[in-house]
């Protein structure tokens, strides 16, 4: 049975990783079920108020993260808010709409159409900040893998 409940931890966690890529699934909320899921099959003796603190700092440095990056990779490139709503919202529907590529392309159309529609940038201005908003996702997506495996990586110390 313990081989069946690591399965289903694992899966969690993968499933957390396919949140980097596929922005809809919400990556942390997946990470803390597989962690509850641990307490709940084997024990919660391991998770004391320390790793909970741990956990929830690496939560917060997510969230920063993802947010810090797209507005600099955007703001770097001469973009506005508006900029960041529209990489935004093409990031979350992109991926719907073309399923392979569109998660890096619906940024872009997303910053792109912002900028026209509401600043009324220039197309030529527009495409940089477009361009801006694919750098800000994968600089986004980089760094929340390496702290998403260092929430990993935690949890392991501490549970095995």
């Amino acid at each position: 049975m313990e081989i069946v409940y690591w399965s289903i931890i694992v899966i969690l966690f993968i499933i957390g990783f396919a949140g980097l890529i596929y922005p809809i699934i919400p990556s942390v909320l997946f990470l803390l079920a597989g962690y509850l899921l641990y307490g709940v099959f084997f024990s919660f003796e391991p998770f004391g108020w320390f790793f909970w603190l741990i956990q929830s700092f690496f939560i917060i440095l997510l969230f920063i993260a993802d947010y810090i990056a797209n507005m600099i990779g955007i703001q770097k490139y001469g973009g506005s808010k508006a900029g960041v709503w529209g990489s935004t919202i093409g990031l979350i529907v992109g991926p719907f709409v073309i399923p392979f590529l569109g998660i890096l392309i619906g940024p872009f159309i997303g910053a792109v159409a912002a900028e026209l529609l509401v600043n009324k940038t220039n197309f030529k201005d527009s495409l940089k900040i477009g361009f801006g908003s694919v750098v800000g996702f994968i600089s986004s997506v980089i760094t929340k893998t390496i702290i998403q495996i260092l929430m990993l990586v935690y949890f392991f110390l501490v549970v095995l």
